[in-house]
């Protein structure tokens, strides 16, 4: 089947780690819930996601097989290219009132829409969506005074995604688990001047790797776990002076290259396009980042760190949540629980969205994994003996991406200082935490 798409706008590898991931969870044994409404009247659907085409097909895959199963339900596909740009049009969705039934969602997200009670209470259709899977961790940002307003479609970590192609060709040594950020800085300005023509050392997008060097360097990292900033401005500042020293030493491209590949996709970054010897990203992206690069090898590392704290933690990567006002609640469950809890299902997704956090639905993954994706699990075991546990993202922190990238971008073309950058970064941030509070 062909579908139509209407749009607007890790598994980890051995049983030990995932037994001290999945402590004290048991998924059903049908990998989902049973029950279905009683109405077999025609139904339809809308859900929303980020990301990029080869996700999209995945999806479609996916709608099709549920479609077949539950006749009298059509859902349809509203997909976008990048987190940001569905953020912003579910905004305009909700003021409007007409919001996907069922949509993805990330970071402080799930907390500020089900605090303003945009979201639907899963408790209130747990016939149709089984819960019971899903460790508490896992639900600590999709929970507001005791409700569960979200379920996680997996985990992942940030690393160090290196080509190691490109390191050969210029002659640097490999990165170790061992590298300081002084040795990622001398790896890349020698990497740009000796890797070839058009490559850069680093290829960086400060929001994927800003908070683990801030979990290198203070107690809780970002924030702390009463949901206030857990760093100050010297902390912010030290990042800064990095990325001043890796723009002048040639280890990172003239800021203009940098801000205009904020929003590229994974597959078409300099990274993802074989011109970049270093990025950082999360463990479910290695196979994206990977796909452009002409096959070179590359390999996935802890990120840098000058403590003896990695900052690296293993997160949820994406939650589904289901609107309030859907005015299918029970048919918008059936659909979430098939998109996390059926073994057809997972044999299509696999890690696409992280690890899965369903024990049964993770023993279904793990003998299909590919060799990104088995790279991803290895990894993702490693971070579980050398991680830390981060506080989750509060209410208002969602401004966190765009605020660090504006004031990463005033740093670097000389508009502020780095002392006014972060004093402003730490004055926004908190008036948008306490105005979500």
């Amino acid at each position: 089947m062909t579908r139509t798409r209407r749009i607007t706008g890790l598994a980890i590898g051995s049983i030990a780690a995932a037994s001290l991931l999945l402590a004290g969870c048991a998924g059903s044994s049908d990998g989902g819930a049973s029950s279905t409404p009683d109405s077999t009247e025609p139904v339809e659907l809308t859900i929303s996601w980020w990301g990029n085409d080869e996700r999209a097909a995945l999806m479609d895959e996916v709608i099709d097989m549920f479609e077949d199963k539950h006749p009298n339900i059509t859902v349809v596909a509203q997909p976008v290219g990048a987190p940001d740009d569905l953020f912003n049009r579910l905004a305009t969705d909700f003021a409007s009132g007409t919001a996907p039934d069922v949509f993805a969602l990330g970071g402080a997200k799930p907390l500020e829409y089900g605090a303003a009670g945009a979201l639907l209470d899963l408790d209130t259709v747990s016939d149709y969506v089984d819960l019971a899977p899903y460790p508490d961790f896992t639900l600590t940002n999709t929970t507001v005074d005791g409700k569960v307003y979200g379920l996680p479609t997996g985990g992942n970590a940030i690393g160090m995604l290196v080509n190691e192609d490109i390191f050969e060709t210029a002659g640097v040594d490999l990165p170790t688990e061992d590298w300081t950020w002084d040795d990622l800085s001398s790896a890349a300005e020698e990497v740009s001047a000796s890797g070839g023509e058009g490559v850069m050392g680093l290829d960086l997008r400060i929001q994927d790797i800003v908070g683990t060097y801030l979990a290198q360097i203070t107690e809780y990292g970002m924030y702390t776990p009463e949901g206030t900033i857990g760093i100050d401005e010297a902390d912010l500042g030290s990042w800064f002076e990095i990325e001043e020293e890796l723009v002048a030493n040639g280890g990172l491209p003239d800021p203009t290259v940098i801000v205009e590949n904020w929003a590229a996709t994974p597959d078409l970054s300099p990274f993802g396009t074989g011109r970049a010897g270093i990025t950082f990203a999360y463990s479910n992206q290695i196979g994206s980042y990977a796909a452009g690069t002409g096959g070179a090898s590359v390999q996935i590392l802890p990120p840098p760190t000058d403590t003896d704290v990695s900052g690296v933690a293993v997160l949820p990567s994406q939650f589904w949540a289901i609107a309030a006002k859907s005015e299918h609640p029970a048919e918008a469950a059936m659909l979430m629980d098939f998109l996390l809890n059926d073994p057809e299902a997972a044999e299509v997704i696999l890690s696409n969205r992280g690890l899965q956090f369903n024990p049964a639905i993770l023993e279904v993954v793990k003998p299909l994994l590919g060799e990104a994706d088995a790279q991803a699990a290895e990894y993702l075991e490693r971070v579980l003996e050398i991680g830390v546990v981060a506080p989750p993202q509060p209410a208002g922190g969602g401004i966190m991406n765009e605020l660090t990238q504006r004031t990463e971008s005033d740093i670097l073309f000389g508009r502020t200082t780095i002392e006014e950058g972060t004093s402003n970064w730490i004055t926004e941030l908190n008036a948008s935490l306490e105005s979500a509070g």
